[in-house]
């Protein structure tokens, strides 16, 4: 309570913003999905996402939005009862996880065959959840063990320690900050190691000192390794935010917590620091482009939903975000308008191709409903 007062007067005072009434009263009466809208991005993303960052992302997306308590926004979700009740058996993220497990070689090092070093470490959480609850499935449990090891003792890295996101060269993506971090946390927390809890934290730390932007405060894309892509990608912005906020409340639900203190304040002034970096080009109609400061760049609505579901979180631990809802909301709208009849969100860049627009956007489908689990605990909170 004591840390939590402290950021609201630090962040209120560096805003010069006081609000109101309270900022809940701004969320009763918006408009957003419907539940029909919802119900179909949820079976799009069911049938779209393939990729090992669209299945770990979904994954975390059906913690976040169907099984709440377990979720590491939920209520003293860590440790997890080893007996799950049948009310909040994880069925959907059990489904995948059975599926990478059949689909992994036994000898493998990763939990997903991949090119990128980080992205199958986004599957982590749920593997390691499989095999916290589930007595019978004991090769959960090595298949975590190896990811990790090969994480922290066989990716590339930089001179500094930093984790490579590729495995052909040490490179770094904002994206890696939601893919990497929060597995190592959440491995921590379960095995209360806390040297591992302390270099999940190292990690974003890092990140953001080679990857934020000093003029603006948002992080670029791409830096080091054979090519770059330098530019304020929206969606890296809001890849890195979500990423520092999951750390943050594992470290808050460990048994470390207070010991973390400085480090949880971190992890919170950094991701309120991209929000704070976003909000200025956000679009007349509530939209991102593609890139923050190319006006050329296309409009595009992933961003623009994950941009949300950062707000509704962050706001939910530190009450002085509440000055972002507003912006949030008006994301939100744009996104009830942008999607298709038939449930896909429309206007995205290409997941594989991240300076094109695309059609199909899993990660896409999953934001939405991230925003929506945000919005929906930030109201009940």
């Amino acid at each position: 309570m004591f840390l939590r007062k402290a950021i609201a007067i630090l962040f209120g005072a560096s805003t010069g913003v006081v609000l109101g009434a309270s900022p809940a009263a701004l969320l009763q009466n918006a408009q957003g999905p419907t539940a029909k809208q919802l119900s179909l991005v949820k079976a799009k993303l069911k049938e779209t996402a393939t990729h090992s960052w669209e299945l770990g992302t979904e994954t975390e997306t059906y913690l976040e939005y169907d099984w709440a308590p377990t979720s590491v926004f939920g209520n003293n979700p860590i440790p997890p009862p080893h007996r799950l009740p049948s009310n909040q058996n994880l069925s959907n993220v059990f489904a995948i996880t059975e599926q990478i497990m059949k689909l992994r070689a036994p000898d493998a090092e990763t939990l997903f065959e991949d090119t990128a070093a980080g992205d199958p470490a986004s599957l982590g959480v749920a593997v390691l959840l499989g095999n916290w609850t589930n007595a019978n499935w004991s090769s959960y449990g090595d298949a975590a063990t190896k990811q990790l090891n090969y994480l922290l003792y066989k990716a590339p890295r930089g001179s500094d320690g930093v984790i490579s996101h590729r495995t052909e060269q040490v490179q770094l993506w904002s994206d890696s900050v939601y893919m990497v971090p929060p597995f190592l946390a959440y491995y921590a927390a379960l095995q209360g190691n806390k040297t591992l809890l302390k270099e999940s934290y190292t990690q974003i730390q890092l990140y953001r000192s080679h990857l934020r932007d000093p003029a603006t405060g948002a992080w670029r894309h791409i830096l080091e390794g054979s090519w770059n892509d330098p530019g304020l990608w929206s969606t890296g912005n809001g890849w890195a935010a979500m990423g520092m906020l999951r750390v943050y409340q594992t470290i808050l639900n460990s048994k470390f917590s207070n010991e973390f203190s400085r480090e949880r304040k971190d992890l919170i002034t950094w991701s309120y620091d991209i929000v704070k970096a976003m909000v200025p080009y956000q679009q007349s109609n509530g939209t991102f482009l593609n890139y923050l400061a190319q006006p050329s760049s296309f409009a595009e609505s992933s961003a623009t939903a994950l941009f949300a579901a950062v707000i509704y979180r962050l706001a939910a631990i530190t009450p002085s975000a509440g000055v972002f809802l507003p912006y949030a909301e008006k994301a939100r709208k744009l996104i009830a308008r942008s999607i298709s009849p038939d449930g896909y969100l429309l206007n995205v860049v290409n997941p594989n191709d991240f300076a094109l627009r695309g059609d199909i956007s899993p990660e896409g489908q999953a934001f939405v409903l991230m925003m929506e689990a945000a919005r929906r605990d930030y109201l009940a909170d």
